[in-house]
This record gives structure tokens, sequence and C-alpha cells, in this order.
């Protein structure tokens, strides 16, 4: 498995092709055009954000409250239908 100091080092592309082999999805969100995406690598939570004309890669410190990180995705969470057991 993949360290996450490895994968910060890691060229763009190949940071995204790691978080498709190696990171979890948990959650994805919309903003301003903008499709988010959060990852889990390593305990550690990464972003991508994606739009018409540009892909970002970002992390959060090891001491972020994993609260404060999944506060914005909740809502989005909340409609997804888990265990065929919510209507949505």
């Amino acid at each position: 498995m993949l360290e996450y100091s490895m994968f910060e080092r890691l060229p763009y592309r190949s940071q995204r092709e790691a978080l498709k082999r190696e990171g979890t999805l948990i959650a994805r969100r919309q903003v301003n055009g903008y499709t988010i995406l959060l990852y889990i690598l390593e305990h550690t939570f990464v972003e991508v954000w994606t739009g018409t004309e540009a892909e970002v890669v970002t992390t959060f410190k090891k001491s972020s409250n994993a609260m404060a990180v999944l506060e914005p995705y909740i809502e989005a969470m909340e409609s997804v239908d888990w265990l065929g057991e919510n209507e949505v």
C-alpha cells in the first residue's frame, strides 16, 4: 500500500491513478460548478476538485478534525441509499 508521504511527492497524474487504485471514495458534492470527491488514503483525507477547465488534488493536515472535513458532505451523504432502505 502506498504511504501518504510517498503519495504527496507523486506528480499530479500519478496521484490521481493512486487514488483510483488505493484510495477509498467516501463522499461527493457539488460547489460552484466543481465536482468534489472526498477520498481516504492511508488515514488521510484527500479531495479532488474537478471543473470544466481544471482539476486539483488537495489534502488536509493530519491534525484536521474529521467531522470538520466531513461536514460539507453530510447533506449529500444523507440522500444516498446506502442499504436500499432510505427513500430518495
